[in-house]
């Protein structure tokens, strides 16, 4: 992107990211569409703006940058650690009268080893450079941990399938209470097949494959064009086992409570302990990890008794693994100017031989050039 398109403050925003050691790079506007359809989320990809080549490889136009430069990362086989800054154009379908188009910021940063001064050190940088470009105003920032919640949801004992729901649902408050409306009162699946339902009652897997694979034999549904007999047989079992799962009332009481909980990042480890105590939940080494990032966050500077922890606190993005943050304006807008999180695993699902692990944030331009407009007295344009 020109950088005479750019908004007035992304000049400086590129000089702070210079100063952190990070390396510039771009990536095409148009992108290839299947990473972003498989891995950023429901709420994203409806927002998608969808073409194609003209050899029909579905193509979109780039909705988010931490995809795109974690593509080229891999392209370039570089090596690691390695921080990448961007700053450019975004485009996404408007919703609530916004805009399609808007520009967007950030670093990633790549290959870190040690994971607590990593995550500290991109809520640092989040803040220091909107410090620097809204200075005296307050800032508020929300942290939470999918990693805390995988820790919570496995130590419940829940089986597999339950376990991948809800830590699906994680940041969806309302799916997450729909989740557990249906544990406390699991409702039988309806309209089975009366052999299918047969088959699955007796636990007789290969009489349910081979009834399967009958019926799309003579009903004309191709095992290459469709879900093969043994993986609708895997599914059927598990969505039987998920009907009739219901957690006992002090395991939904604990699930409740965890997800309740709402308090400074100072006094976040000791009431993670106290919680994990009271219900009897082995959740030792997330809160160690949450703890260590406290500490490297108060060792780069930051007051963490302003940073409020949410536990139900998630961002509508499926690659996230642990942190996850966000950064809004105080005020009567309460306008988000920043976000980010860890994505350990997105670098392997996206074709890396070695596991790297991963965190980084994003800048939201037009809101930043907002709120200097509004702070400055005048109308942004």
């Amino acid at each position: 992107m020109p950088s005479s398109s750019l908004p007035a403050s992304a000049g400086l925003i590129i000089s702070e990211f210079k100063a952190r050691a990070t390396v510039m790079t771009d990536t095409p506007v148009i992108q290839p569409a299947a990473p972003f359809l498989d891995m950023t989320g429901e709420a994203l990809r409806r927002r998608i703006f969808m073409t194609e080549s003209e050899t029909g490889e579905s193509l979109c136009l780039r909705p988010e940058f931490t995809i795109p430069v974690c593509m080229g990362h891999i392209a370039e086989n570089a090596g690691t650690p390695r921080r990448y800054a961007y700053c450019g154009m975004v485009f996404r379908q408007a919703r609530d009268d916004g805009e399609a188009e808007f520009y967007q910021a950030g670093i990633e940063d790549l290959g870190e080893a040690d994971v607590a001064a990593a995550d500290a050190r991109a809520i640092a940088d989040a803040t220091q450079v909107l410090q620097k470009m809204l200075p005296g105003r307050k800032l508020l920032t929300t942290l939470g941990d999918q990693a805390v919640f995988e820790a919570v949801v496995r130590a419940l004992g829940l089986p597999g399938g339950w376990q991948k729901r809800l830590i699906g649902a994680f940041g969806n408050q309302a799916q997450l209470a729909r989740l557990m409306e249906t544990l406390a009162s699991p409702q039988p699946v309806s309209g089975l097949d009366r052999r299918v339902a047969g088959f699955l009652a007796d636990g007789n897997e290969a009489g349910l494959i081979a009834h399967i694979n009958e019926t799309m034999s003579a009903t004309g549904y191709s095992t290459n064009a469709s879900r093969s007999p043994e993986e609708i047989a895997r599914r059927l079992k598990e969505k039987l086992a998920l009907s009739v799962t219901s957690l006992d009332e002090e395991a939904l009481a604990a699930l409740k409570a965890f997800l309740a909980l709402d308090v400074a990042l100072d006094k976040a480890t000791k009431v993670l302990d106290d919680f994990a105590a009271e219900y009897r939940l082995d959740i030792k080494a997330a809160v160690s990890g949450f703890s260590a990032r406290i500490e490297a966050l108060s060792s780069a500077g930051v007051d963490v008794a302003t940073i409020s922890y949410r536990a139900a606190f998630g961002r509508p993005l499926d690659y996230y693994t642990g942190l996850v943050f966000e950064i809004s304006e105080e005020g009567p807008s309460g306008a988000l100017l920043a976000g980010g999180g860890r994505y350990d695993r997105l670098l392997t699902l996206l074709g890396a031989e070695a596991r790297i692990p991963a965190v980084g944030f994003s800048l939201w331009l037009d809101r930043i050039e907002r709120a200097t407009a509004q702070a400055e007295g005048r109308t942004s344009k």
